[in-house]
């Protein structure tokens, strides 16, 4: 008898490690666009904060500044703003001949994308299947992605509300008769409904995974590819463009843990360690794949350098002191000579890489070169204005 419940104990024990120790055979990539960090604070997000306290949460996410120049070399091979190939290229220094994190698996393993716009499909290149159909709705949209979980088994899928973002920029262009004129918050806010709506099927798609018995071995992560201004859309310049929740919750995933930063540039290495390869991308400007979200890693040991932050605040100050530089050009005949010689002159490591040399980037050689060339242009700007 007693041999007996020694098995039986060793069998629970067993059973238990395994299940502690479960597979991640999926990631999904949730996206409700142009999320505002406080949103589910704010708003009523009942399932966006019930699933916060079975995962580990971010409230605030900071990714490249959210710009899309429609002219240029960016336009050739980009047709969505900064943070959407940085994402899925995992790497601040873009190039077309980058590989992309759905084609580390393609074609070998099946990929999805589903989304009700058609400003993605540069960074869709790779995926096993693409749905990019701008009259779904997001319920549609969630319901498309439904029906390719059920008929094929992607490894990696992202599905992405577009109407939030859409509303935001309404929002930005509404009048002063409206209530919630340039107020994303406002009385009866469409921007509040789109996103209270997608809060809603968050939920559908969560229950989804569970009644298909394909949950526990899912890592979900839900966030957005840039914030929101609480004016609504997303200027370059607003602090609140740049950040947005991020929340990983599922299989392996630490429950309960929140991170204190975390930066877009490492979910496409993140999702690659989830699923067990390498990252897209390995370069001076790639993310790291993040372990502090997983159940059995040392969080207290997370201490991120922040890059992101600091790049797109010298952008900022960049343009900036760019435009007080003309103003002052016309009264002070040297800063028009340094106004001139800015972009060659002003260091001998090379120009500031704001965004409109982004395809530059590459050559500071890695961030930190990057961001140490930036700061010696910013210093004689400054001084020169003082």
């Amino acid at each position: 008898m007693k041999k007996f419940k020694v098995f039986l104990l060793l069998v629970i024990c067993s059973a238990s490690f395994a299940m502690a120790q479960s597979t991640v055979k999926r990631v999904i990539l949730f996206g409700i666009d142009g999320l505002h960090w406080e949103a589910p604070a704010k708003l009523d997000m009942p399932v966006f904060n019930a699933l916060i306290k079975k995962g580990t949460y971010i409230q605030q996410s900071y990714m490249i500044i959210p710009h899309h120049p429609k002219t240029g070399d960016y336009s050739k091979y980009n047709s969505c703003s900064f943070p959407n190939p940085v994402l899925h290229q995992g790497t601040l220094f873009l190039s077309p001949d980058n590989k992309m994190i759905q084609e580390v698996f393609s074609p070998e393993l099946q990929t999805a994308f589903v989304v009700n716009t058609t400003a993605y499909r540069s960074v869709s290149r790779g995926f096993s299947t693409t749905i990019m159909d701008p009259t779904l709705s997001d319920r549609q949209v969630v319901e498309t992605a439904m029906n390719i979980l059920e008929t094929q088994d992607p490894v990696f899928m992202r599905v992405h509300l577009q109407t939030p973002g859409s509303k935001g920029y309404e929002i930005s262009q509404s009048t002063p008769n409206l209530s919630w004129f340039r107020n994303i918050y406002g009385k009866n806010s469409p921007y509040v409904e789109a996103v209270e709506n997608a809060d809603k099927l968050l939920g559908q798609f969560v229950d989804f995974l569970k009644r298909s018995e394909l949950w526990d071995e899912t890592v979900l992560i839900v966030t957005s590819d840039h914030g929101q201004c609480t004016m609504g859309w997303h200027p370059m310049f607003e602090e609140e463009s740049w950040m947005t929740p991020l929340l990983f919750v599922g299989s392996r995933i630490a429950r309960g843990r929140r991170l204190p930063y975390f930066e877009h540039t490492d979910l496409a290495p993140t999702i690659a360690g989830l699923l067990g390869t390498k990252p897209p991308n390995r370069d001076g400007g790639a993310g790291t794949s993040i372990t502090a979200i997983m159940a059995d890693a040392d969080a207290s040991a997370y201490h991120p350098v922040r890059h992101i932050l600091t790049i797109n605040r010298q952008i900022r100050e960049y343009n900036l002191l760019k435009a007080r530089m003309i103003i002052a050009a016309e009264k002070d005949t040297n800063i028009s000579i340094a106004y001139a010689l800015l972009d060659n002159s002003f260091s001998p490591a090379g120009p500031f890489y704001d965004q409109d040399k982004i395809l530059d980037w590459y050559k500071a050689g890695n961030t930190g070169g990057l961001i140490e060339t930036n700061e010696m242009i910013l210093k004689k700007m400054r001084k020169l204005l003082e």
